[in-house]
């Protein structure tokens, strides 16, 4: 069951709320996209080697090369990473804000993954208990949530104070615009399961869950 509040956005929202901060290391641009922070086959078997060498550098390059040459010129050349997407979204600039959020997207959604599979820890863990009824919950919900998006998109685990909450979102969409946390991102794209998984998506996604996340990463997060 999805807790009480499950988001469908579409990633040309409008941003409206109270940024909240990544964690991850901030940079004006030229945006540099940062190493894996695994071997490309550690992965392995649920995200295969080839899978990560397209995903991380073929696909998530391009977002940073193509963001570089959009960016050129303008104010948002002044701008951490994460403040160039909640901005482009309020001045209505889609392909800056596409590529910034896939950039932004894809550093967290690999970062989760460093130090292989842990267990949450400490307020995440007694959240996760608390909201879900521990990992398998959230899972069961991620699920749920990710069959609403038509197409494209992400399903996200925020920290909304102190409390767990599940966003569904088209495209490049991401919940800093909400004021929530990101702490967990699993990518819908079919770049990031089709060669491992074909059309199952969802297949893709509980075995993500359950056998790749360092949840201890995501503890920090949240913390």
């Amino acid at each position: 069951m999805i807790s009480r509040r499950t988001f469908f956005a579409l990633s040309g929202a409008t941003a409206a709320a109270t940024l909240a901060r990544p964690y991850i290391a901030r940079a004006a641009a030229p945006f540099e996209r940062p190493p894996l922070p695994f071997e490309p086959d550690a992965l392995a078997p649920t995200i295969s080697k080839r899978t990560v060498e397209l995903h991380s550098g073929a696909h998530h390059q391009a977002y940073f090369d193509r963001l570089n040459r959009l960016v050129g010129g303008t104010d948002y050349t002044d701008m951490a990473l994460e403040d160039v997407y909640v901005t482009a979204l309020e001045n209505g600039d889609v392909a800056i804000a596409n590529n910034a959020g896939q950039a932004y997207n894809h550093i967290l959604y690999f970062d989760q993954f460093a130090g292989g599979p842990r267990e949450p820890v400490d307020y995440l863990a007694e959240a996760l208990g608390r909201d879900y009824g521990g990992v398998e919950g959230v899972i069961d919900a991620m699920r749920e949530a990710a069959g609403t998006v038509f197409g494209t998109g992400w399903v996200w685990l925020v920290g909304d104070g102190d409390a767990l909450d599940i966003m569904a979102m088209e495209d490049a969409g991401n919940p800093l615009p909400t004021g929530t946390t990101p702490l967990l991102g699993i990518d819908l794209w079919e770049h990031a399961y089709y060669l491992d998984y074909e059309n199952r998506m969802q297949e893709h996604l509980a075995a993500v869950l359950t056998n790749l996340v360092n949840w201890e990463r995501v503890s920090e997060r949240f913390a």
